[in-house]
Formats: C-alpha cells, sequence, structure tokens
C-alpha cells in the first residue's frame, strides 16, 4: 500500500542510487532515506566502489534520530555480510527504526528475504514493492552472484 509521503522519500532515495549507478563494484548502488517525523534525518547511498552501503550512511547520519523513523530503501537491506560486519538489516534493528520501505526485493544469497525476516521479527513495520517499478531499472544490470556487500 502507497502512503501519501511514499513517493516523496522513496523518490529522494531512488535519485540517491542513481548518482553512484555503475560506479560500487560488483555491489548494487542503493539509496536510502531515513525520515522522522516528517522531517529527513539521514541519508546515504552505496559508495564507490561499494562500501559502505547506504543504510549504513543514512543510519550513522541519524544518529538517536532513527529510533522511531522510516527508512525507505531501494533495495532489500542485507541480512548478512561476507566480511562478518553488521548487516544493514541487523543495524536497522539495532538503530530501533519503526518501519523499513523497501523498493525492490534482492535476489542476492546474501539478502533474499533474510533482511526483511530479521526486520519483521524484530517487530519492525516492513513494506515490500513501493515505488519498485521506478526503482527497478536501476537493478536490470545487478547480478546478485557477484554480490560481495
Amino acid at each position: 500500500m502507497i502512503e501519501p509521503d511514499d513517493q516523496k522519500y522513496m523518490g529522494r532515495a531512488i535519485a540517491l542510487a542513481r548518482t553512484h549507478l555503475g560506479r560500487t563494484g560488483a555491489n548494487p548502488s542503493v539509496g536510502c532515506v531515513i525520515v522522522k517525523d516528517g522531517v529527513v534525518v539521514g541519508e546515504g547511498v552505496t559508495a564507490i566502489g561499494g562500501r559502505p552501503h547506504a543504510e549504513e550512511q543514512a543510519l550513522d547520519q541519524a544518529g538517536e534520530k532513527a529510533r522511531g523513523a522510516v527508512a525507505y530503501v531501494t533495495l532489500e537491506p542485507c541480512g548478512v555480510r561476507s566480511s562478518g560486519a553488521a548487516s544493514c538489516s541487523q543495524r536497522l534493528t539495532t538503530s530501533a527504526v519503526a518501519e523499513v520501505v523497501v523498493a525492490c526485493e534482492d535476489a542476492s544469497a546474501l539478502a533474499s528475504g533474510q533482511g526483511a525476516e530479521r526486520l519483521l521479527a524484530a517487530g519492525i513495520k516492513v513494506r515490500l514493492g513501493v515505488l519498485e517499478a521506478e526503482a527497478a531499472p536501476l537493478y536490470v544490470d545487478y547480478s546478485p552472484q557477484r554480490d560481495l556487500p
């Protein structure tokens, strides 16, 4: 279900992801916008080369303001990191966001439902497929088999 602010904030996340498209190595270019009480408190895009991830940057920027906020993410947050570091879904859970809105599911073996499942298990509301048609072109050339979060 699309809610009133989804177009605005997911649109911003998609715009962020476009800025590093093709410049993030094997990782996809993801955008993340964290909103609390109608104010953007954190933004991020997958860094050139693939790290840090968009959610990490947005959460670092938001700090304590992430608690109870809504995170808009263009691709499902990773469930596992190949490096052994905390995954984006773990970081979102630890930050105590209230909701994660996702445009596209990630078919990668390191995500593929694991991120969403972790968030749901922690009591965080998850909405999948919000503005999926607008975000999907970002991931046409993304090969999840090469994913190295």
